[in-house]
């Protein structure tokens, strides 16, 4: 009985052995590859590129006063509509102490002239009734004194100018009341009532009491990358899709293309504008951020495959051809065909020579 048992040890432990030894040889052999295959198919290919950017209105202005002072009075808000000459702020007007300073002195100083011109004038005028001077020197004594009267109240405006804004002499002139120079929407208004604001001259442009723009003719404004560029011309067809509208794709047509580039993060950016009729029924905002799809290339009813058939090396595309029954998936055999490529959408790509629509090719692995 032991030597039955010793033997059934024996026969089990060679068994053992010997699926050992298979095991490791089975696993030692190298795998074959099974790929998918791929049919070529007449296609239509579109190249697109898209360009970020945001709607901005074509005529945008910000509305400032002539004078410094405080609001009294804001008389638009964000989203009104507005007519030229509207009045949108009036003003209390903070006079320049240097500047009063000034007028006043000049005031002073236009009195002082003009008591001088009287005086003279007086004695020229007895002299010339006298027969003394000439008609000549008394005519000139009165445009003297004719002169000093126009000095001083051309100060005295002044002084009104800046004390109160206005002056009797300047007639419906008044810098205390802002008006708006185009019709359109008020965008922003970023002063409150009360604040102080400064009026605009050759030293300040002035603080912005509002915004005002057109929002029926506005533009898209965007970047492109400089190895795209090339490709654009005035005239081409966009796409616009809103961020805001994810569903509303409004044409568009490219007008202009910046002849210089900007680097932006280590890339040469260009800028590109477009023009667009808002279709009936869509509101479109300032700042809307946009994606505009560019149509670079296009060809219709053509030979394509995958991009993942064809492979490159040293500048030639090439293809791998089943040859082996396609019905036997494990057994596949392959030729490599060059081929001559076309246009790619990133998808599938172009055959211009070398394979037919009946061929299988080889696409990605499968196991």
């Amino acid at each position: 009985m032991k030597k039955v048992l010793k033997t059934i040890g024996w026969s089990l432990l060679g068994l053992f052995v010997l699926y050992t030894f298979y095991f490791l040889w089975k696993q030692a052999q190298p795998v074959k590859d099974v790929y998918e295959v791929v049919n070529p198919e007449i296609r239509d290919l579109v190249r697109r590129t898209v360009a970020t950017g945001k709607i901005e209105p074509r005529r945008r202005v910000n509305i400032k006063p002539q004078t410094t002072g405080t609001i009294i009075e804001l008389c638009v808000q964000p989203g009104d509509m507005v007519r030229e000459g509207q009045v949108v702020a009036r003003i209390k007007v903070i006079p320049d102490m240097s500047r009063l300073d000034q007028v006043k002195s000049q005031i002073q100083s236009a009195e002082i002239g003009l008591n001088e011109k009287e005086r003279e004038f007086t004695r020229t005028k007895g002299l010339y009734e006298k027969g003394v001077v000439s008609r000549e020197e008394y005519e000139m004594a009165e445009t003297s004194l004719a002169s000093a009267r126009e000095e001083l109240e051309s100060a005295k405006s002044q002084l009104e100018v800046v004390t109160t804004g206005s002056s009797a002499r300047s007639g419906s002139i008044n810098t205390t009341v802002v008006t708006s120079s185009m019709s359109g929407t008020v965008l922003s208004v970023p002063v409150k009532e009360g604040a102080s604001v400064s009026g605009t001259s050759m030293f300040s442009d002035g603080t912005t009491i509002c915004s005002v723009a057109d929002m029926s003719d506005v533009q898209f404004k965007g970047n492109i990358d400089e190895t795209e560029v090339d490709m654009l011309r005035v005239g081409m067809p966009i796409i616009l899709i809103p961020g805001a509208m994810q569903n509303r794709r409004i044409p568009a047509t490219l007008e202009y293309v910046a002849p210089e580039g900007v680097e932006q993060n280590g890339a040469m950016q260009f800028e590109i504008k477009a023009s667009t009729n808002i279709p009936e029924g869509v509101t479109l905002r300032s700042g809307y951020s946009v994606n505009a799809e560019i149509v670079l290339e296009e060809v219709k009813g053509v030979l394509s495959v995958d991009e993942t058939a064809v492979t490159f090396e040293n500048n030639l595309a090439y293809v791998w051809r089943l040859t082996s029954n396609p019905e036997n998936s494990r057994k596949q055999e392959w030729e490599r065909v060059p081929v001559k490529t076309g246009l790619s959408d990133g998808l599938y790509i172009q055959i211009l020579d070398g394979v037919s629509p009946g061929d299988l090719l080889r696409g990605n692995i499968l196991n």
